[in-house]
């Protein structure tokens, strides 16, 4: 900002710096500003050198904080001054004081395109200057085909091309949609033809951005990319302008790689020879100096190099000198270097072929988690996680057990989550698994989750050879004199349950073990005192025929806490004391805990969920969706509902209608090691009440609810009313009890409920929806005496959603129930439903199997949204037309009241909101829809009606997604037209003489089966 020749703005400057406090501060500014709103009053008596002087002290008070509500349109006038004080000034403050929806830059726009379009390169630079700053939809729209024309011109100067491309780069990002980009791919490989180093690193910066939008359009620019680097690489003809420390333009050369990790893979062998030569160079030739400028270039390059390196899959032999060489960096004393090391070491895991090389630098990598930098122990502990496997697991563990003494309280959380993962999974035999799970509760008890002694005792209860064990090692924690409250909790539970296996050993009588963890009862909070009374009544349950003197203080003890404020504790303390009495009853009453069934490791999860990306973003991410794997995504491979072995934990993932594999004969039955235990419950004629008490209530569905509308078909017949869909030929011998079309409907409004129901079955439904994902729980229970067999379940889903299924026991026991949770995640809007493919067999009848639609509808993705007038009207007026807002005439709408159709409206979330239209017979709704590809999207209907004939109306839907304004319009159009009535049993027909076609196809692909549904 030039100050000379305006004294005012100097002594201005000079007046605030001086101020002694905030106060006096804030009344020279508010002095300044009421002096400059009275000139600008009289606007005609200003001369220009005046309107530059006050506008240049606009801009200073709106950088001192405080804000600046008038004068903007004296600064957008200075934009169209013929001279260049004028205009740089009008330029640098609108692009401050403005933002992109400024009305005020509609009255710009036309001197901004005359000065692009002229001669004057310096109005062409602070033009694109602004457009560039603010990037608004309007100024893309009226003035990115200028700016192209700049960048493409050879009339133009350097300077201002390298200027266009930064300002179409700028539009491009801001509006994608907007701009323009189609058949530029040859107008880019042009431009990389550039010798001007300043121009060619602005067209790479623009060519990033367009190959990370869609890189199957601009392939002719690859060889060019790579000349490029060879240009570079070699010094050829490079300005000494642009060498930075002796290295050529190296921010042109991290672009250049940028751009080539968009491509999957360079084809052409001479263009691939060609580059491998350039990176083995910048491998070669990269050293560590002294000086840290140099260093730091030469290291990003490097770096991006090691990436590219990465995504080419290079040779071995390159691979394992890129790993030899981050070992000498994580080696060296600059801190900054060492965690660039570490970091990029642990990026070099995703290639499988170099984990032995990085194996080589164990040592080193240890001595990092020593390292004072905080930062750098992150990095080292991130690759000591990746790198471990079987052949490493045991040291690794180790060392991370006795780090764990000396640890930062800000990295023992994490330390402690990762070493119980890596000993789950890499446990050479489960004792070993037992030890180091109980010392990482004794080292650092604080930070232990509980997820982690749960999955302790659930190896421990499935493993009987463990389990004498695990008792003496928890008896042995507990004779230390200070432990921490989860080792309590955890040597509680593994000596009431398998204490007894240790009797015959000196010190381990039921009197011994009682005393010995009685003595921790008063060092324990509320939540462990439940954990010790149920520990108590399992010993008393052992010692039988009970101990006189044992019954009676465990009895009193009971007693004691009967009356105790704590709900959960008085509840056990009154039972357990019931109970205790029943004699050689309770062996059988207090029996010990069956097997849990395998199940998703909560700890993977966990750190999953809790993992971070440190590394910026780059290229690598892009490569792992490109190679996604369309078949079925299977970490540890295990028999259709079989039990597994203990260490395999891993995930099946259930595919959705577009990522099937047709010839895949071992299609997995279930979804992913995720149930919840089969628990036993009480001769009850309804399994499921204890967990689905509305349903006691409700009862099974008969006449619908006043209101109550279609959920997605139109008129029910036989097919639709029990939702079955037969597959290939077979016949059920069982038949639904109650209208299953109306249990699906009724679930479309609510969220919990029974879904299908028979003699020996009956399955009920528990949802939460949060954004564009929902959960459900799958309550399957056997309602005979018998058990059932050969339990299958799998879910078929629409190409809209993505699911994931619990695996499913192969038997249920009799008159017990099972709990399986599901997954669902919504992509994009469609009215398609999931089916839930579900079999069994009860004794020796034969399979019964049933296809049933789940009420995963459109409707539950939507939550419903007020909106006001000022809300409302700008954005009904913005999505104008087709296909983002689209008007149909609706008729044969079942004739209902206005007040019925708004509540229809706001009983699948679609908030009716009163006063919007003036028309007293119109509706106006809105709603906010969720998938991933929308996120939360605002969708907008309106519909009007027509008094005279309540069986026609018109109805507008408005949002920013074309398939979303169709999807919902005509979903809302269904439950208008279709109204479902109390089902009626259709009249028995004559027997059909069999159809001549081709029986129907036996194709697994969900997709087929829904088309068959649907």
């Amino acid at each position: 900002m030039a100050l000379s020749g305006m004294r005012g703005l100097s002594v201005f400057i000079s007046d605030i710096r001086n101020c002694s406090n905030k106060e006096q501060e804030r009344l020279r500014v508010d002095k300044e500003l009421g002096n400059i709103r009275t000139r600008f009053k009289n606007e005609k008596g200003l001369t220009p050198y005046e309107k530059k002087k006050y506008v240049w002290k606009m801009l200073y008070i709106y950088m001192l904080g405080y804000d600046v509500d008038f004068g903007h349109m004296e600064a957008v006038s200075l934009i169209s001054a013929p001279k260049y004080p004028e205009k740089q000034v009008g330029y640098i403050v609108t692009s401050s004081l403005l933002n992109e929806n400024h009305e005020f830059l509609r009255l710009a726009i036309n001197t901004v395109r005359n000065d692009i379009i002229g001669r004057n390169e310096t109005f062409q630079c602070l033009a694109l200057t602004l457009v560039g700053n603010i990037g608004g939809k309007e100024f893309a729209e009226s003035l990115a085909p200028d700016v192209k024309k700049l960048l493409i011109s050879s009339s133009c100067r350097p300077l201002v091309r390298k200027k266009a491309a930064l300002c179409l780069l700028r539009l491009f990002r801001k509006n994608p949609d907007v701009v323009n980009v189609d058949r530029w791919s040859d107008r880019m490989a042009q431009l990389l033809d550039e010798r001007d180093l300043g121009v060619l690193t602005s067209c790479m910066s623009l060519l990033v951005a367009l190959v990370s939008h869609d890189h199957d359009s601009y392939w002719s620019c690859l060889p060019k990319c790579v000349r490029t680097l060879e240009r570079l690489a070699r010094s050829q003809d490079i300005p000494q302008e642009y060498t930075y420390y002796g290295i050529p333009s190296p921010w042109l050369q991290v672009k250049t790689m940028r751009v080539l990790q968009y491509f999957p893979t360079i084809e052409d062998p001479n263009t691939r020879r060609s580059l491998f030569e350039v990176l083995q160079r910048i491998l070669k030739g990269t050293e560590v100096v002294k000086n840290i400028n140099k260093n730091n270039a030469s290291h990003a390059v490097l770096f991006e190099a090691l990436a590219l390196i990465m995504h080419l899959d290079a040779e071995r032999e390159m691979m394992s000198y890129s790993v030899a060489l981050l070992g000498k960096f994580i080696a060296v004393r600059e801190p900054n270097i060492r965690y660039l090391g570490l970091e990029n070491m642990t990026r070099m895991l995703m290639v499988s072929d170099v984990h032995d090389s990085i194996k080589r630098h164990q040592a080193q990598i240890i001595t990092s988690l020593k390292d004072p930098d905080i930062s750098i122990r992150r990095r080292a502990l991130d690759l000591l996680y990746g790198m471990c496997d079987v052949s490493n697991a045991k040291t690794i563990v180790e060392e991370l057990l006795r780090y764990l003494g000396t640890a930062d309280f800000a990295m023992r959380e994490e330390l402690s989550l990762k070493a119980a993962i890596l000993a789950e999974k890499f446990a050479p035999d489960l004792s070993w698994y037992v030890d180091v799970i109980l010392q990482l509760i004794d080292k650092a008890g604080d930070f232990v989750s509980d997820d982690i002694w749960f999955r302790v005792v659930q190896f421990v209860t499935n493993n009987e050879d463990l389990q004498p064990y695990a008792a003496l090692k928890a008896r042995e924690y507990l004779d230390k004199p200070a432990i921490h409250e989860t080792m309590v909790k955890v040597s509680a539970y593994v000596l009431g349950e398998y204490s007894h296996l240790l009797a015959r050993r000196p010190g381990c009588s039921p009197q011994e073990i009682f005393r010995i963890i009685h003595e921790k009862l008063p060092t324990v909070s509320t939540s462990t005192i439940p954990i010790l009374l149920s520990t108590y009544a399992k010993i008393l349950m052992h010692s039988q025929p009970p101990d006189t003197e044992l019954q009676k203080q465990i009895w009193a003890i009971f007693s004691k806490y009967e009356s105790c404020i704590d709900v959960e504790i008085q509840q056990r303390a009154v039972e357990y004391f019931a109970l205790s009495r029943k004699g050689a009853a309770l062996m059988d009453i207090l029996a010990e805990m069956p097997k849990f069934p395998e199940r998703e490791s909560s700890l993977i999860k966990k750190a999953e969920d809790a993992e971070a990306d440190t590394a910026e973003q780059s290229a690598i991410k892009l490569r792992a969706q490109q190679h996604t794997s369309s078949a079925l995504a299977v970490m540890d491979q295990c028999p259709a509902n079989g039990t597994p072995p203990v260490n395999q934990l891993g995930l099946v993932k259930v595919p959705g209608a577009s990522n099937v594999n047709h010839n895949s004969g071992d299609q997995q039955a279930n979804g992913s090691l995720n149930v919840v235990d089969p628990q036993p419950t009480g001769p009850s004629s309804d399994v499921l009440g204890d967990l689905l008490s509305p349903l006691a209530i409700e009862g099974p569905p008969g006449q619908p609810e006043h209101g109550f509308v279609s959920g997605l078909e139109g008129a029910p017949n036989a097919e639709d009313a029990l939702a079955i869909e037969p597959v290939g030929e077979h016949m059920n011998s069982v038949e639904p009890i109650g209208n299953i079309a109306e249990r699906f409907h009724a679930l479309c409004l609510k969220d919990s409920g029974v879904l299908y129901e028979d003699p020996n079955v009956q399955i009920g439904i528990k949802a939460e929806w949060r954004a564009h994902q929902g959960r459900f729980v799958l309550f399957l229970g056997n309602k005979n005496t018998g058990p059932l067999v050969s339990v299958q379940a799998l879910i078929l889903p629409p190409s809209h959603l993505k699911s994931e299924l619990s695996l499913v026991p192969e038997t249920i026991p009799p008159r017990a129930q099972v709990q399986c949770p599901l997954e669902v995640s919504n992509l994009c809007a469609s009215r398609d439903v999931a089916v839930l493919d579900f079999s069994y067999r009860s004794g020796t009848s034969v399979v019964v199997n049933v296809k049933l639609r789940l009420p995963a509808v459109l409707n539950k993705f939507l939550q419903p949204i007020p909106v006001s007038a000022e809300e409302f009207f700008p954005q009904w007026r913005s999505l104008s037309g087709p296909p983002l807002k689209v008007q149909e005439v609706v008729r044969g709408v079942r004739p209902m009241s206005l007040m019925e159709m708004a509540s229809l409206l706001n009983s699948y979330h679609l908030m009716v909101c009163p006063g919007l239209d003036p028309n007293p017979n119109n509706l106006v709704a809105s709603t906010t829809f969720f998938s991933e590809s929308t996120r939360a999207m605002l969708c907008l209907v309106r519909i009007e009606t027509d008094p005279a004939d309540r069986t026609q109306l018109r109805m507008t839907v408005a949002s920013g997604d074309p398939t979303l304004t169709f999807e919902l319009k005509e979903f809302i159009k269904e439950q208008l037209v279709s109204i479902p009535t109390a089902f009626q049993a259709p009249a028995p027909q004559p027997p059909q003489p069999p159809p001549t076609s081709p029986p129907p196809s036996t194709s697994s692909d969900p997709g087929a089966l829904l088309a068959g549904l649907l």
